[in-house]
Formats: structure tokens, sequence, C-alpha cells
């Protein structure tokens, strides 16, 4: 290590009086080697300083050269040392607790460096030291107090974070619940709607503990994707029925048309005709847009073979027959107002 090969010299120079005087460009030397050597073992640097310390004490002490140069030396470190203090002392008044305490700690080091005092002069620097040792005891409680605080907020702080996100994990769970109970549903568009809207109040609930995240959406998302997936088949399914039905009551509408192209017996028409009017009736839903445009070409047929219908001895059973499909005809219109 660097500072242990300084000491070690310096100790030599210490113990060789008679070759002090030739030395003193070498101490100065080393002495500057020293303060230039910021990194050591944090367990270390105490012993390192007060053995650093010492031999350099020893040193001045036993050299003999021009005393007028010696003594510079101690008034410049004196001075030096008296101002680390004064320094130091300011900081009471510091309102950045944290600031004044990193402060000290770099006057601390600086005044470690700073070379010897006259003999008769370091036991009263020392005292003194780079503080006041009230003052550094309350410089370093303001200091330990303002630590505490911040990291008493913190726990706090931690605590309602993972308070809300519990509280958050519930609330998905509670969504979760309703998007399973509605899977099943074969109600679509009304069960559709409800979960759109859990979907939309998924999104307003805040964060929940990263290990449970994935679970919980993929259980909402899964509950949520199978309803979906089942109305979509439906769907599909409900407008292949409806197509095949449009076919049917095409055919039935082509099959009117012939029999009014037809020169048939008015009775044989009829029966004909409630036929198809029966069949028609039994024919599910068409798709929606092609269901009015139906609607009024079987009935324009129809008005319209019961026109051409008008033999005087079954007046009377053409017109109940008129009115029985009158009859079914509002029973249509009203089912398919339902519908809609």
């Amino acid at each position: 290590m660097k500072k242990l090969a300084i000491i070690d010299r310096l100790k030599e120079l210490a113990e060789s009086p008679e070759d002090a005087n030739k030395a003193y460009n070498e101490f100065k030397k080393l002495q500057q080697e020293s303060n230039d050597i910021k990194q050591v073992p944090a367990a270390k640097v105490n012993e390192l300083w007060k053995n650093y310390q010492h031999y350099a004490e020893k040193f001045y002490d036993l050299i003999k050269l021009n005393n007028e140069f010696r003594e510079y030396d101690f008034k410049k470190n004196l001075e030096i040392k008296t101002h680390l203090c004064e320094a130091a002392e300011k900081l009471a008044d510091e309102e950045d607790v944290i600031s004044a305490f990193h402060q000290l700690q770099k006057l601390h080091q600086e005044f470690r460096n700073t070379g010897p005092v006259a003999k008769e002069l370091r036991e009263d620097i020392w005292t003194l030291g780079f503080a006041p040792q009230k003052m550094n005891i309350k410089i370093f409680e303001r200091f330990r107090a303002a630590c505490d605080e911040f990291f008493k907020r913190k726990a706090e702080f931690f605590k309602s974070i993972k308070e809300s996100m519990a509280g958050n994990l519930e609330k998905k769970k509670a969504l979760c619940e309703k998007a399973e109970a509605l899977k099943e549903s074969t109600d679509w568009k009304a069960t559709a709607d409800i979960l759109s809207k859990l979907q939309k109040e998924w999104k307003t609930i805040g964060p929940v503990p990263k290990k449970y995240s994935d679970a919980v959406w993929k259980r909402f998302i899964a509950a949520c994707d199978y309803f979906f997936e089942q109305k979509n088949k439906a769907t599909s399914s409900q407008r292949s029925v409806e197509q095949e039905n449009m076919v049917q009551k095409k055919a039935i509408i082509e099959k009117l048309n012939a029999i009014d192209a037809q020169e048939t017996p008015e009775e044989d028409a009829g029966n004909a005709i409630r036929e198809l009017m029966k069949e028609w009736n039994g024919i599910g839903h068409v798709p929606f847009k092609e269901k009015d445009k139906l609607y009024k070409q079987y009935h324009g047929v129809i008005d319209k073979l019961f026109d051409k219908l008008n033999l005087s001895a079954s007046q009377k059973k053409l017109s109940n027959f008129k009115s029985t499909i009158s009859k079914e005809g509002n029973l249509y219109r009203e089912r398919e107002k339902l519908v809609r």
C-alpha cells in the first residue's frame, strides 16, 4: 500500500537526525504524495493518519535546518487549521443539515492532511479539533434526525403504496368474478355491454403487486374473450340461418306470383295460398335489412290474389280468410318489433 510505504520512509527520516537537514525536500515530497492519496481502506484510515502525524511531527521536532523555514511551515499550517476550525463553527448556522454534515466531513479531511504546527500549540489546536466537540455532536444529531425523518416518511409512503395495491387487487378480483359469471350468457347484446363497461372500469383501477398483476389480468381477459368468441360463433351461425330463411321466403313469393299468373280454379288457388302462408309463417327471421322489402312483396301478392278470388258462394269464407291473413300479419309485425 502506498500510504504504508510513505509512512515507513517518513519513519526513517524522523529517526535519522543527522540527515534531517538534507531530507527536508524529500519530506515535503512525501507529504504531497500522502495528500494525493484519497482512497484507503475505511478500517485503516485512523491508524494510518495517526502514524503519519506522529512521524511528521517527530521529523519536525528533530530537524536542525534553518529555523526560519521551519517556523514558516508551522505558521502556515496553524493558519490553515485555524481557518478550517472557523469554517466548521459556521456550519452550526447552516439550514441544510445534510449539506452541513458533508461539508464537516470535508473540513475534517483537510485538517488531517494539513501538516503539524509548533509543538507548544499542537495540543490546543487538537482540542479545538476540526470542530468543537459539542458542535460536532450537535451537527451530527441534526443530520441523524433528518435521516430518521426521511426514512420514516419513506416507510410510510411504501406502506401506503402496498395497502393501495392490495386494495386494487381485491377490486380486480371482483371484476374477474363478475366476468366469469357472465361468460356463459347467451344474451349477447346486454352481456356484451356489461363486459365492455367492466373493461373500462378495469382501466380506472391502479396497479397491483407485481407478482399478481399478470395472473389477475389473464383471469379477467380469459372470461371476456370466452364470451365474445361464443357470441361471434352464434352470430355467424344466425346469419347463415337468416340467409337460408330469406331464400325460402323468396321462393314462396315466386310461387304466389305463379298462382297469380295461372288460371287456377278458385278453390284450388285458395288452398294453395293457405298452404304457402302457413309455410311462410313457419320460417324464421331473415337479414334485418331485407325484412321490410320481403314483407311488402309478400303482402302485395297476397292482397292481389284475394282481390282476384271473388266467388259469391265463398265470399264469407274468403272474408274470414282475409281476416286471418290480417291477424297473422299483425302478429308477425309485433314479433319483429319485439325482436328489434
